[in-house]
């Protein structure tokens, strides 16, 4: 049975990205993408732990216990949130589910794998930067080379947009849209389309990003904004190379603002420019809409973690002398009779 699983995998893998997902269930772009990464991210791990090339991985490799194994690397190695890990493992699910259904001898990798549980997410408030963190980052790359030119206009473009990185990196030159309202165009989750502004400032950067990148691109062209050269060959830029870049800025940043977070990747765009909008008076609604998201409760999130930004600012403003905050409130508000105890704590 594992004989003849083995050499399907790869076929089962090339099938369910290839044919299953975009014809079959007509999978939007960015869906396959995540698969994709979730299943190569499998890969990558496995060849490292059994020191194997990829061609030797098979199905019994991929058990219960190298899949935890790859689950817990995600979260402690590599710093991904629980969600994250649960988004790769419902990925991974998803293709072992087709590879049991079109090859039965692998319904028993595919039975090991729904033992595993998805942990418990908690909705936890954002973390942002203060826009005193935002200049500082923004003025680490040495704009004097390509790279650095590039980079910086990377930066500017997720803060302007507030973009999720993978939006940022399916952008062509045509869907940035010059003129007296300039606008961007974005393909969220679902390949939902949505158009925000750009700021004049970013329009700047844009025009002298587009004549170092691309001289002889007009406003139709197909290629994508950001890419990477390989082979002489011009590819789409991938998140490991941000998230890369957003690394080293972000170590080097801190050394002028204290403020700079210790770990700066591309979400941390996303969710500042959000909270900086907001502080600065935007309506929720229209920030949910500037994001994409499909709820307005998604957005609530930022007038929680401003909530408890300012709780924690009138704190530290406060001395033991305020009533408050001082002994004598606390003297106040203090409870010695049990029965009313288990009242408030709801045990009577």
């Amino acid at each position: 049975m594992a004989r003849i699983a083995d050499q399907t995998l790869f076929q089962l893998v090339h099938d369910f990205l290839k044919v299953y997902l975009p014809r079959h269930k007509c999978t939007s772009e960015n869906t396959i993408k995540a698969y994709r990464a979730s299943l190569e991210l499998l890969f990558d791990f496995t060849k490292k732990q059994k020191n194997i090339g990829l061609a030797e991985i098979t199905f019994g490799m991929l058990d219960y216990q190298t899949v935890m194994d790859f689950l817990d690397h995600l979260e402690c190695s590599r710093g991904c949130s629980i969600a994250t890990r649960n988004h790769r493992l419902a990925c991974i699910r998803s293709f072992f589910r087709y590879a049991a259904s079109m090859e039965p001898t692998t319904v028993v990798y595919q039975l090991a794998l729904k033992k595993i549980p998805q942990k418990k997410t908690v909705t936890a408030v954002p973390k942002f930067m203060s826009e005193a963190a935002v200049k500082a980052l923004l003025e680490q790359p040495d704009t004097s080379t390509a790279k650095g030119l590039r980079d910086r206009f990377f930066m500017i473009l997720m803060y302007d947009t507030a973009a999720r990185v993978g939006e940022i990196l399916n952008l062509r030159v045509k869907d940035i849209h010059p003129g007296t309202t300039p606008t961007a165009t974005l393909y969220g989750k679902g390949s939902k389309m949505r158009t925000v502004p750009l700021m004049k400032k970013t329009m700047e950067h844009f025009r002298s990003y587009i004549r170092a990148f691309h001289p002889n691109a007009d406003c139709f062209s197909e290629e994508y904004l950001f890419y990477v050269v390989r082979d002489g060959q011009k590819r789409q830029m991938s998140d490991d190379n941000v998230q890369k870049f957003m690394k080293a800025y972000g170590l080097s940043a801190r050394q002028i603002c204290s403020e700079v977070p210790d770990n700066v990747h591309p979400h941390l765009w996303r969710h500042s420019r959000a909270m900086h909008l907001y502080q600065h008076g935007m309506d929720l609604t229209l920030i949910s809409q500037w994001l994409g998201h499909a709820q307005l409760d998604t957005t609530l999130i930022y007038s929680h973690a401003d909530t408890e930004q300012k709780r924690k600012a009138i704190e530290q403003s406060m001395d033991s002398n305020n009533p408050l905050v001082g002994k004598g409130a606390l003297l106040r508000y203090q409870v010695d009779d049990e029965e009313v105890l288990k009242k408030l704590y709801g045990l009577k």
